[in-house]
């Protein structure tokens, strides 16, 4: 798929970000001067090509309360990890939840599950429930807090 003049001004209008509004779509339509049908339709089509990844909220977890945030890092069976990774990730509290390779013998883990909460005591029983989860599927695990905030990106277009 080729980019167009508006599918560049496209990317370019929204690659911070969709505007914080009731009809972000319309919004930027209205920026770029078109409606916003033809927003979600580019975007689509973008989607469809593999040429944008994905659209998606990136909420920030300290201003919304959640300053407990730890990443959560489990030894699980292989043979069960997909399963059971499908499973966590479902839970309440966990944003977002992946396969990794392992680095023995300094890092035995496979399964990693963000957990999100406004204390430490909420974030541990949170990982108390994946560990009931995982069963006897779960050989190790532990938590790695986050100790900054992290500014997530993707690809950035110069505005020529």
């Amino acid at each position: 798929m080729a980019l167009d003049e508006l599918d560049r001004a496209l990317l370019l209008a929204t690659q911070d970000g969709l505007p914080l509004v009731a009809r972000p779509y319309e919004a930027v339509g209205a920026m770029l001067g078109v409606p916003g049908t033809r927003v979600r339709e580019r975007l689509a089509a973008m989607l469809d090509a593999g040429l944008v990844r994905r659209i998606g909220a990136v909420p920030n977890h300290y201003r919304l309360g959640y300053v407990a945030n730890g990443m959560s890092v489990w030894d699980v069976d292989d043979e069960r990890v997909d399963a059971l990774g499908e499973a966590v990730g479902a839970l309440d509290g966990v944003s977002h939840c992946y396969r990794r390779p392992r680095h023995r013998p300094h890092w035995p883990y496979n399964l990693f599950a963000m957990l999100h909460g406004r204390t430490r005591e909420e974030v541990e029983r949170q990982a108390a429930q994946v560990r009931a989860l995982l069963g006897d599927a779960c050989r190790d695990h532990d938590m790695l807090y986050s100790t900054a905030i992290l500014k997530k990106t993707g690809l950035r277009l110069k505005g020529d």
